[in-house]
Order: C-alpha cells, then sequence, then structure tokens
C-alpha cells in the first residue's frame, strides 16, 4: 500500500486545538495537539476509504504541489 502526505493546520482554542487538512478540506479537534493530530489522521483515513477510484486518482496527481505560505496584515486599531 503505497502512503501519501497531507498537510495539518493546527489552531489553539482554548484549552483545546482544532486541526484541519487543507487538501481535503478534513478538520477535527483535541484536547492536545498530539490527540488533535491523531484524530484529524483517523479522519482522513475515513474519508479517503469513501472516496471513488476516480476521487483517488486525482488526490495522487496533486501530490507533491502544494504551497504553503504565511502572509501579514496590518490590523486596524
Amino acid at each position: 500500500m503505497d502512503k501519501i502526505s497531507f498537510s495539518i493546520v493546527l489552531i489553539p482554542e482554548g484549552n483545546s486545538y482544532s486541526s484541519w487538512c487543507p487538501e481535503l478540506d478534513v478538520a477535527s479537534q483535541g484536547h492536545s495537539v498530539e490527540e488533535a493530530m491523531a484524530n484529524l489522521k483517523e479522519a482522513v483515513e475515513l474519508h479517503i476509504e469513501c472516496l471513488s477510484p476516480n476521487e483517488l486518482q486525482v488526490i495522487r496527481s496533486k501530490h507533491g504541489k502544494r504551497l504553503v505560505s504565511m502572509m501579514e496584515i496590518t490590523m486596524p486599531a
């Protein structure tokens, strides 16, 4: 079975963390960074299981073609 990597965005939410995979637009949460990441991994695996062969091929074709960056804006007073 081949493997593929996905991005994870973690966002602190009070005493827990939201986690998001932007490539698939799948999200989860957890009480710690580790739990949020593990829960997101499970959610992504479940999401992948439900995809058609054509949808899986689209994901494979986009693998490695992502650009993650940040921007800075000035907040109004």
